[in-house]
């Protein structure tokens, strides 16, 4: 008897690991796939017009903001997973956006980060430009975290600014449509913001 007892037990353990495995696969990779159809409608249309870029900025801040948070105020590894995975489908949306621009550009102008040119911030014509910019905001980031890292202050306004951007992933996408006049180009199934629009809580 006791033995049945103890195999319930490890049954409903082992179903109960699967359940949280499954929800942590969801947590991951959920915030990433509303993106697909996007991808996939960019595509097939070749056109980004109906797609803002600055949707691409707002998450990139956010999450690397996230990230910078996790290493001041450990949370749930979980939600740091899902901050690389946002992170990488963000770079995947805008390696397709400047691949298609490029190849539908009349003009042979191009406009690069090393411009200068405010007009054009976040409308460059190369990829590896937007990974400069990724890469020299989390430098600065990392240069400010190191030096603050024990400011319980300056870790919470971490976390702050990351949901603060995050909150306003509707924004680029909104004026994007209102300068077309149109929602023409936006996949039927909307982006949506990550599984947490809270700030995620540091794990004992």
């Amino acid at each position: 008897m006791d033995a049945e007892v103890v195999l319930q037990e490890e049954d409903m353990e082992g179903s109960w690991t699967l359940l949280s495995w499954l929800a942590s696969f969801v947590m991951v990779f959920g915030g990433a796939l509303p993106y697909v159809p996007q991808y996939q409608e960019i595509q097939k249309s070749s056109n980004t017009e109906g797609f803002s870029t600055r949707v691409c900025l707002v998450l990139l801040i956010a999450n690397i903001l996230r990230i910078f948070f996790w290493i001041g105020k450990q949370f749930e590894l979980t939600l740091l997973l899902q901050s690389v995975v946002m992170i990488l489908t963000m770079f995947a949306m805008l390696h397709l956006c400047c691949t298609v621009q490029n190849a539908n550009r009349v003009s042979t102008k191009q406009h690069r980060l090393s411009d200068l040119n405010l007009h054009y911030f976040w409308k460059w014509s190369a990829f590896e430009d937007y990974l400069l910019f990724c890469f020299g905001f989390t430098v600065v980031c990392a240069v400010i975290t190191l030096l603050l890292l024990d400011s319980v202050v300056f870790v919470e306004t971490l976390g702050s600014l990351a949901v603060m951007f995050e909150a306003m992933l509707g924004v680029p996408q909104l004026l994007q449509n209102f300068h077309n006049r149109s929602t023409k180009g936006m996949s039927s199934k909307k982006p949506r913001q990550q599984q947490t629009n809270a700030k995620p809580t540091a794990s004992n």
